[in-house]
């Protein structure tokens, strides 16, 4: 007896369509009624409709989605989710922008061996972009640090006075906690800038 051929649908927020996903898996031969519609990000398969669907597939079972993507982002997951799927489930898996993950009845020992392959080189490929992004904004980050740039919140400017107290603060005329009650900031936040402010202006020691 043959099986049931269910379709995933995912974006990843309530304002996304999921048009283009729907007519693609219903002129595959999904029906409608079978089709699960999830609106949450792939970033894992902590999804509620997702784990309903997945459980509820038996042998025989198709499961068609429109892109890898659209199962998750996670490749780690996505492959414990297609052994889960294919293996633990006894379903079949038919991914429809890349024809090569298609593991239904009837295809050959090579045509599965083909589809597990190219899901092992796109979890390769997308641990290798994941570490290079790291990498390159790590040497973005570095650059920028070594012309000036700084990062994080935008900084709120000193009150007024504040390069005379930092000068005299590099002098040892003023402490730290004085020069911020005067200017009405913390002692911690004249200290960081008055740093910053003197490294500027090529100050090296502070006088005490």
């Amino acid at each position: 007896m043959s099986g049931v051929m269910y379709g995933y649908a995912r974006v990843s927020t309530r304002s996304q369509k999921e048009d283009r996903q729907m007519i693609a898996l219903q002129e595959f031969g999904v029906a409608a009624e079978h089709i699960t519609v999830e609106k949450l990000s792939g970033k894992n398969f902590d999804r509620p409709l997702y784990q309903e669907l997945a459980r509820a597939l038996r042998s025989g079972d198709v499961l068609v989605i429109k892109s890898i993507d659209r199962l998750g982002r996670n490749y780690t997951e996505i492959l414990e989710q297609w052994a889960y799927i294919t293996k633990t489930q006894g379903a079949a898996i038919v991914v429809l922008d890349m024809p090569l993950l298609d593991t239904r009845a009837g295809r050959d020992l090579t045509g599965t061996l083909i589809a597990d392959i190219v899901l092992q080189l796109l979890s390769y490929v997308a641990q290798t972009e994941r570490e290079f992004t790291r990498q390159r904004q790590a040497e973005g980050i570095a650059a920028a640090l070594e012309r000036g740039v700084r990062f994080g919140p935008d900084r709120i400017p000193m009150p007024e006075g504040f390069h005379a107290l930092a000068e005299d603060w590099w002098n040892g005329f003023v402490t730290a906690t004085d020069a911020g009650k005067r200017l009405g900031i913390s002692r911690k936040t004249f200290t960081r800038r008055a740093a910053e402010w003197g490294a500027d202006q090529g100050y090296t020691n502070r006088r005490v």
